[in-house]
Formats: C-alpha cells, structure tokens, sequence
C-alpha cells in the first residue's frame, strides 16, 4: 500500500523509501536538522535541533542571497549558459559568428552541452540536497562563491587563447573534483547513503578533463569523454529520476485523493535495471561498436520505459510539474534504446545522442530547475505560464532536434526550429525564475 510519509518519504509496496531530494520543502527545515553528537574528549553539552537549526540560519542569512544555496548561481548559471551555447552554436551553423572564434566549434559545442550546462544543473541539485540528506550546514558563503567562479572560468577561458583554452579542461576538472570532495565529505562524516551520487560527480569531473584534454589535441582518445559524461547523466537520472519521479506523482494523486498502487521506488528490479544500464554504459564506453554494447543498450531502454509505465504518470497528467517528469524519462527510455540501435547500425547515432541531450537531460534539468527553485523559495508547487511554455518549447526542440538527425524534413529548419525552442525554453527560465532565484525566500526564512 502506498502511504505518505514525513520529511517527503512515502511508504510504497516493497517498503519505506524517501525522494531523494525535498524539492517540496523549503532547504532549511526543523526536520532536516539532525542532533550532533557531543565531544567526549571535552565532555561538551549535546547540541539540541534548535541550537544546530539556528546556527544554519545564521550561517545562510550572512551570506549575500544568491550565495545562500547552491541551487541559486548554478541553476542560473546552467539556464544562462544554455541560451548563450545555443546563440554561439547556432550562429556557427548559420554562418553569423566568425569559425576562428573557437578551435573546434563541434568539441566545443559537445563538451559545454555536457559538462557546462549539464554539470551546472547538477551541481545546483548536490549542494541543495545534500544539507537535506545529512542534516549538515549548507555550502554557502565565499566555499560556494568559489565553487561558481571555478565553474564560469571553465567556460570563459576557450574564448581567451589558444594557452587558456589548454588549461580550460584542468580547472573543469578541478571544479568537478573539488565539488566532489566537499560533497563526499558531508555525506561521509554523517553516514548518509547517498555517496555513490559524489563519487559519480568525481568521475564525471574525471571525463571533463579528459574531453578537453582530447580538444586540445594531446591525447588521441577523443571520445571517451564527452562519452563517458553522458554516462554519468544517464545514471543520475536513472537513479535520482527513480526516487524523485514516483514520491511526487504518489503525493500528487494522495493530494487529490486518487487511491492506487505504484511501483516501489526502489524495488528489486530498479537495482537490476540500473545494474544492467551501468554494464551496457560501460560497454559502449569500451567498445562503442560492438553488437554486445548494442543490444545491452536497447535491453537497457525498454527497461526504463517499463519502469515508467509502472509510475503512472498519465494519471497526474493534469500537474505540469509532475508530468514534464515523467517526459524526461521518457525521453530517456527512448534515448538510450536508439543509442543501443545506432550501435547496430539501424539509426543514425546523431539522433539518439540528441534524444538524450535535448530531449531526456534538458527536460529532466529544467523540470527539477523549477520545482526545486519554487520549493526552496517559499513557493507555492504551481506552474504558471511562463513555465509551461517553457515545457513545450523544450519540447518541440527535443523533437525537431531529433527529426533533424534523422533527416526528416529541411534539415536547416529543423536545427532552427530546434534552436529557437531550447533558447525560448532557457530564456523564459531565466525570465521566470531569475528574479526568483536572486530575492529571498518569500516565506522570511534563510
């Protein structure tokens, strides 16, 4: 039976599991805040909720407001990043932009498309769920003003020169890196579960470095890194969609009084299945041309389509916020069986890569970007118009994005269609939520 819990955990056939992020909840909360154990050494008094609780709020309000979390510059930041990739891009392709402002446009492209606005997205998620995981201060302050100068040299220094552009893929990967460690850290000092999401941060900061060492012509391995990031995402949204994706649907259909049976969030044949696309990852990562690869991809996506079905997403269609979800991994169902088919040969690989791209990882981002900037600013769960058409522009980019690669249609078309959708889909975000992102909390807490 599927019962709602406390502190956004729901207890679902196969037992009790939480989402792994609070999106519904504000950051800081009297629930989130776990008693720290005395010094015995010093025979200190045990810090109660309150005194742990206060020192939090202290610590945020100190700190100018779009350092207070680290959803606020990162989510900006990657939905900015976004529109000004696309602009570049598109105007490499339509000829407005000089081909000597960068070395290699397409690497450049491909590697800001994963490890530029992708990794922002998920650096925004880690910083703002891990203080709800671990009950640990947040990273804010000058640590997260740090953080984000790192991340915004990264994607300035290939515009700089030829010597920058060589020591852009260090202090991505360093920014990764560095990312990692703090996170690693909160997570292992409180014994929280959630550390594999920290080691996938490292090694996807390990691919950055290896994709822009690669551009920089000096190693001969030029596809194992922007390959490898894709990697990482697909198993963050596997694993992290798996939990977020049935907790709000369940709380949406309890809200509204509609009964029935979901699928555990994370049941036995979830494990198996992130299992399976881990190993069928790891193969194309190895041999991306082998048969073995393929059919493990495409075994891989039929999986995740079933475990969709089983969340029921037609039946909180009516919620935008819970059904874009529900799209994103649809999207990634879809993309990750067309990689597999592409390895045989049966589709063109450019179509299901941007299957993956623009349809299941830019979804998936701007569907957690606005929930979780609403959660965590005092708002109500509500999408107005302006995200809505955010949805549907995203979606209409993924589409003809999709159609583009596989030539259907006017090809420059497409890709303008596709083009205009995604800056239409980011720009209205930072329209939207911009303003959000940069006041304080409505509510009056930190």
């Amino acid at each position: 039976m599927l019962r709602s819990g406390e502190n956004g955990c729901t207890d679902l056939k196969g037992g009790r599991q939480c989402a792994i992020l609070d999106l519904d909840q504000g950051a800081v909360s009297q629930s989130d805040v776990s008693i720290a154990a005395c010094d015995v050494k010093q025979e200190a008094a045990m810090v109660t909720n309150s005194d742990r609780l206060a020192l939090r709020q202290d610590r945020i309000r100190q700190s100018p407001v779009m350092l207070r979390g680290g959803f606020r510059p990162f989510f900006l930041g990657a939905a900015s990043w976004a529109v000004i990739v696309l602009l570049v891009w598109l105007g490499f392709l339509f000829r407005y932009v000089s081909p000597d402002l960068l070395a290699n446009p397409i690497a450049w492209h491909r590697h800001e498309m994963v490890f530029g606005f992708a990794g922002a997205a998920m650096a925004g998620f880690a910083l703002t769920a891990v203080p709800n995981w671990t009950g640990r201060l947040p990273i804010a302050g000058t640590p997260l003003a740090m953080l984000a100068a790192f991340w915004a040299a990264a994607r300035i220094l290939p515009f700089v020169g030829s010597w920058a552009a060589n020591v852009g893929p260090f202090v991505d990967g360093a920014f990764y890196l560095a990312l990692a460690a703090i996170l690693g850290r909160e997570i292992a000092q409180s014994r929280n579960r959630n550390i594999p999401v920290a080691a996938g941060i490292a090694l996807f900061g390990f691919f950055a470095a290896i994709d822009g060492v690669a551009q920089a012509g000096l190693i001969g391995v030029t596809d194992l890194g922007w390959r490898g990031g894709y990697a990482v995402i697909i198993m963050m949204i596997g694993l992290i969609g798996g939990r977020i994706i049935p907790s709000f649907t369940h709380n949406w259909l309890a809200k509204h009084g509609l009964k029935g049976k979901l699928s555990a969030q994370t049941g036995r044949y979830d494990l198996i299945l992130l299992a399976l696309t881990g190993v069928a990852l790891l193969a194309y990562l190895i041999a991306a041309e082998s048969g073995a690869a393929g059919w493990l991809l495409m075994g891989a996506g039929l999986g995740h389509a079933i475990r969709l079905m089983g969340w029921q997403g037609w039946r909180a269609a009516r919620d935008p916020l819970v059904a874009i979800l529900h799209l994103g991994y649809f999207w990634l169902s879809l993309g990750v069986f067309l990689l597999g088919w592409s390895v045989l040969g049966g589709v063109p690989q450019v179509a299901a890569l941007h299957a993956l791209g623009a349809g299941a990882m830019a979804t998936m981002i701007l569907a957690v970007m606005s929930r979780a900037t609403l959660g965590h600013t005092g708002r109500e769960l509500r999408a107005d118009g302006l995200t809505v058409a955010s949805y549907i522009l995203i979606t209409i980019a993924a589409v003809a994005r999709v159609l583009a690669g596989f030539s259907i249609g006017d090809p420059q078309f497409m890709l303008a269609v596709a083009g205009t959708g995604w800056i239409g889909a980011f720009g209205l975000f930072c329209i939207g939520y911009g303003p959000k992102l940069c006041a304080p909390r409505i509510d009056g807490r930190p």
